[in-house]
């Protein structure tokens, strides 16, 4: 059975970029190692840490407190969350560089481990997403459901995890 979830327009607002900006790095790793288009590198470096910190500063105004406050373990699960978000902030300034560096015609690492360097942030990413996602709906499920907003549908009838 599916019922609906509720989602803040930032929190919306920041998935959808955070999709983009995985749909965008997804397009640069399928280009490469011949079709490297250095303007639209460029653009994608540009938005990766302003997307990152919009994603991580609304799931800190929002999640976290929610998590926080309505879950047994919500400080564990917080604790987690940050981490991810640390781990997200590493591993996009590298990407950011190797994306800085096509965008220029300078040197990259060997342009498959490039390939596989954007696949392993954008999935990282999109799990991510999920993982908020599913401590939402979480929090959500301990203080009964919501109405209003823009909805996104969530199994129910079964235990998280």
């Amino acid at each position: 059975m599916m019922t609906p979830l509720a989602l803040p327009a930032d929190l919306k607002m920041s998935f959808r970029a955070q999709s983009r900006l995985c749909d965008d790095l997804e397009t640069v790793a399928d280009s490469m190692p011949a079709r490297v288009d250095r303007q639209f590198c460029l653009a994608v470096a540009k938005q990766i840490v302003p997307v990152l910190r919009e994603a991580h500063a609304v799931e800190k105004r929002f999640i976290v407190p929610l998590i926080a406050g309505r879950v047994l373990d919500g400080a564990e699960l917080v604790n987690g969350l940050e981490a991810e978000q640390v781990e997200d902030e590493c591993f996009a300034d590298e990407v950011e560089y190797e994306l800085l560096q096509l965008a220029s015609g300078g040197p990259v690492i060997a342009p498959e481990t490039t390939g596989y360097m954007l696949r392993g942030f954008f999935a990282g990413l999109r799990r991510h997403m999920r993982h908020v996602m599913a401590l939402l709906v979480i929090a959500r499920g301990a203080d009964g459901p919501d109405d209003g907003g823009d909805r996104l549908p969530t199994r129910t009838g079964r235990s998280p995890g």
